[in-house]
């Protein structure tokens, strides 16, 4: 899919002081990447703490997102889970008019087998009435899909079209990109890997810093995928810091709160997560300070 290439965003669902969604945020949130040169949005992909939103506010995003974009860039949703069942019947009722893929998260907590993950995003691909994009991030699910079973999707079900790889293992990366099939895309789903993982052959990044430096993380992939690596060097190197703080304190505590500063949304997040420690804060303005 030619959509994937360059730069995503896994957007942010910002909440009122009283944890309710601040869809005027929500707009700010979205127009800030658009404006930015973001290639393509993801709502409620797990930055969005789409596990703490209820059914209804999940459609709600998703219907408010798609109206505001009104077809200026691609746009993903997030339907994942660890209950198989579930996320065949989100797929099911899931308007999807909008929208181009699913992106997938591979079942948390349960710890599944590779056979119980292949099994699992077979039933998932077999639902979804668009193309499926696997979503690889071990240290939320407490497993990871590995390269056998990645290569296995990719080779065996026709609507699997992508891996988003969040696993940090550039062995695992180097492989997938050897054995997959040559229209089969590996994503970054990790800032800080984005620029050394596009120099494997990886088509861009799924990112969470650009949802406050969209211009930055677009330019970035921009120049890895015409081979620039030395402009990419320099902006990969400017938000090393900064990056840092996003992800210091959980994700999106820390996106949330530069956010906040940027006057963008503001840094509320929904309980088990909390917001930014004075410590942080105070970190990240001063950073900030240097990298607007």
């Amino acid at each position: 899919m030619n959509e994937l290439y360059g730069a995503g965003v896994a957007l942010v669902t910002p909440f009122h002081s009283d944890g309710s969604i601040d869809f005027d945020g929500l707009e700010r949130a979205i127009e800030h990447p658009i404006e930015g040169g973001m290639d393509y949005l993801v709502s409620l992909g797990t930055t969005g703490e789409t596990a703490t939103l209820t059914a209804d506010e999940r459609k709600a995003v998703w219907k408010f997102t798609a109206e505001t974009v009104a077809g200026r860039v691609p746009l993903i949703a997030g339907i994942g889970g660890n209950n198989t069942a579930e996320v065949v019947d989100q797929l099911n009722t899931f308007d999807h008019r909008d929208y181009i893929a699913i992106l997938s998260v591979s079942p948390y907590y349960n710890k599944p087998t590779q056979e119980g993950i292949y099994r699992h995003y077979k039933a998932v691909a077999a639902a979804s009435p668009l193309p499926v994009i696997l979503y690889n991030v071990p240290g939320r699910t407490g497993s990871n899909v590995s390269l056998e079973t990645t290569v296995r999707l990719a080779h065996e079900v026709d609507n699997i079209v992508a891996t988003k790889e969040a696993s940090g293992s550039f062995d695992q990366f180097s492989k997938i990109m050897r054995d997959k099939p040559e229209d089969f895309l590996l994503i970054s789903g990790d800032d800080p890997a984005t620029l050394p993982m596009m120099a494997l052959g990886a088509a861009g990044i799924i990112s969470v810093v650009a949802n406050a430096f969209p211009s930055d993380v677009s330019q970035l992939a921009k120049h890895c995928l015409e081979n620039n690596y030395v402009e990419a060097r320099k902006i990969h190197s400017k938000l090393i810091r900064i990056t840092e703080f996003c992800f210091a304190e959980g994700n999106p505590a820390g996106v949330k709160e530069i956010l906040n500063q940027l006057g963008i949304c503001g840094a509320t997040v929904r309980l088990p997560l909390v917001e930014a420690s004075e410590q942080l804060v105070a970190l990240i303005d001063g950073e900030l300070t240097k990298v607007r």
